[in-house]
Order: C-alpha cells, then structure tokens, then sequence
C-alpha cells in the first residue's frame, strides 16, 4: 500500500462530503441550470471513477461514455460517490506495492487503448475528481456560495491539527 495515496483517497473522500454539503445549500428551484451543470460534473468523475474502478480490478465496467445519461439528483449522487470513495480505500487498504506497480491495459470508451500502471490509475481517478470539483468551485462562486477549501494542505491540517505546531517537537508524519 502507498501511504501518500492512502491520504490522497482520504483527502478525495473528504473533499467530496464537503462539496456535497456546500451544494445541499443552493436553492433548486433559483439555480436549476447551475446546480445541474455542477451535479453533471460530478456526475462525469464519478462514472470515470467506476471506469477505472473496472480497469484495476480487470473486469468490464459496463460503460459505454464517461457519464451517465441521466444526472441523478443531489442525494442519489452523493450516496453513488461515497460508495465509489469507500471502494478505493478498501482497495489502497489491500494493494501491495507490486500490485501498484503493474502496469494494465485497458480500453477507453472511445475505442482509444490505454496502458497504466494501477498505481497511475489511481492518481488520475483523484486527480480527475479534484479537477471537476475546482469547475464546481467556479459555479459555486458565479452563485455567490464560497465554496469548500478543497486543498490537500487544508485537509493535512484539519485531519491532523498537531501539524500546526511548527517546531515542535513531533515530527509531522512522513
């Protein structure tokens, strides 16, 4: 297992309950176009999300685009992405470091071959979905809603609050 993606996951997981408490707050009826372009974004690196979730595991993932054809609504999405973090934990919680380290060809669904290793798949699903959350940070603020503080050094510091003790003598983890 790689501890630095462990804490990326975590960060990812995090990153994204705190994404889908700031949406719970945009009123539906006021922001219908907003709220759905955010939810379709999300929606997008979710389903890449479950692509590659298929791809490391070597089974097919039953998707024929990179999102669904219906958005689903606010709940049913964020209970879908919970569900597809969940999964990645447990999956880093497992992976050796050979396991990591191999390299998987896959198809794209375009037709287009990829070749990664696991250990590259698994940065880009995060990656991916820190990027989409960023677009949604840009709505979020066109509708005048701060949006979460999405970083990793945010998260770092909010999981592990003794990092703020500069100087002391506790080491920040490694």
């Amino acid at each position: 297992m790689s501890t630095l993606l462990q804490t990326l996951y975590d960060y990812h997981a995090w990153a994204n309950v705190d994404l889908f408490n700031t949406l719970e707050r945009i009123d539906p009826e006021k922001h219908t176009t907003e709220l759905q372009t955010a939810l379709r974004l999300i929606s997008h690196y979710y389903v890449v999300s479950r692509i590659f979730a298929g791809h490391l595991q070597g089974i097919p993932h039953g998707f024929t685009s990179d999102n669904l054809e219906e958005t689903p609504i606010l709940d049913e999405l964020r209970t879908a992405v919970a569900s597809s973090d969940q999964w990645y934990l447990d999956y880093l919680g497992t992976a050796s470091p050979a396991a990591l380290s191999e390299a998987v060809a896959f198809t794209f669904t375009d037709g287009d071959k990829g070749y990664m290793t696991r250990e590259e798949m698994l940065t880009h699903v995060a990656l991916h979905g820190g990027y989409h959350r960023g677009e949604v940070g840009r709505i979020l603020w066109q509708l005048s809603v701060t949006p979460p503080w999405d970083t990793f050094a945010v998260y770092l510091h909010q999981a592990e609050p003794a990092r703020r003790q500069q100087g002391s003598k506790q080491p920040a983890p490694v």
